[in-house]
């Protein structure tokens, strides 16, 4: 679907939360390198993880499908947020062929990571650092991908969108990590960080074949309850060791202060307004999209990290939060809460 050609002004709009950004330069502790987390993608998986700015490139802001009139042109990561007072989280970043593009655009594979694990030029990652005083920092990996290709169900594909943002989150305590959120579509698991495979100090993180769901695991997840996966089931994710991907060797990080509502770079070319836009990373679900119970193939695009819950009380974005020390379920043990 392409946008309309006519324009439309639009009137500011009011959104909570509201996130301030300053210019000064932040300290990103070493210890959130030391323990970031790999990525291994689906070998099948052609949808890799996306350059920030080239989602940027191959949209157009649109409210409604019709474009923003008066838009920032062109588009940057350093001026992304002025889109809030043109139509604000109505605003979708919409690609310029269409989700439903045939061909699909060559751009929707994002970078495949090279034997070092880096995605060329390409920054598909961003760390955000919140310190809660005490002993307690968390850190957040958010990770990009230009494409969602949705899950199978009885030979019907549901929720394919434009933009993806996936993140998993480790939680320290004295410097020392204890445990490790993975978001899974609508919710997410969390482990002890001992419970987890690992690379030396860094644990592993698997990629869902199309959904980039995080896994602690490979093999295949059943999602169907939210926040509990199986090895079989309804709804699959599938999950192998296929690219190894780094996502420090090409990432933006920034420090977020709960009590101000302020991002700080934790570099002086790490772009900072783009952390403020409070519209979509995609397209919009399409005009008269046809579903299934509720459910269809096009969805709308992602909201990004500042709306990923991270002033957290727990390691999970809501409770009762479940702290698992086993990888599997059948290593069964009482789950902790943290």
């Amino acid at each position: 679907m392409r946008l309309e050609s006519n324009l439309v002004a639009l009137a500011p709009l009011a959104v909570q939360p509201m996130i301030h950004l300053v210019s000064a330069t932040a300290t990103i502790p070493k210890y959130v390198y030391d323990y970031a987390p790999l990525g291994w993608l689906h070998s099948q998986d052609p949808y890799r993880p996306s350059d920030l700015q080239a989602q940027l490139d191959h949209t157009i802001p649109a409210v409604n499908w019709t474009a923003v009139e008066g838009a920032p042109s062109p588009l940057t990561l350093n001026n992304l947020d002025q889109l809030n007072s043109m139509g604000n989280t109505s605003v979708y970043l919409t690609s310029h062929e269409g989700i439903a593009a045939t061909p699909e655009p060559a751009w929707f594979r994002g970078i495949t990571p090279d034997s070092d694990g880096r995605t060329g030029n390409g920054t598909g990652c961003a760390i955000v650092v919140v310190d809660h005083g005490g002993e307690k920092v968390d850190a957040f990996y958010f990770y990009f991908y230009a494409y969602n290709k949705g899950d199978i169900v009885l030979g019907m594909e549901f929720g394919d969108h434009v933009g993806d943002w996936e993140h998993n989150m480790i939680r320290f305590s004295n410097s020392t990590p204890q445990s490790i959120w993975f978001s899974q579509h609508a919710s997410g698991q969390a482990f002890t960080y001992n419970a987890l495979e690992k690379q030396g100090k860094r644990p592993y993180s698997y990629s869902g074949n199309g959904t980039h769901a995080n896994y602690a695991i490979a093999g295949k997840h059943d999602h169907t309850i939210p926040g509990i996966s199986f090895p079989t089931g309804f709804l699959l994710d599938y999950t192998n060791r296929g690219v190894l991907w780094d996502p420090v060797l090409n990432a933006y990080a920034y420090t977020y202060d709960p009590s101000t509502a302020t991002f700080e770079a934790g570099g002086d070319h790490y772009p900072l307004s783009w952390l403020n836009f409070n519209g979509k990373w995609g397209d919009d679900q399409p005009p008269h999209e046809p579903s299934i119970f509720g459910e269809a193939k096009y969805v709308g695009g992602p909201n990004g990290p500042k709306f990923k819950s991270l002033n957290r009380k727990h390691t999970c974005p809501s409770t009762p939060c479940a702290v698992l020390p086993f990888k599997t379920w059948a290593e069964k043990e009482k789950p902790a809460l943290s």
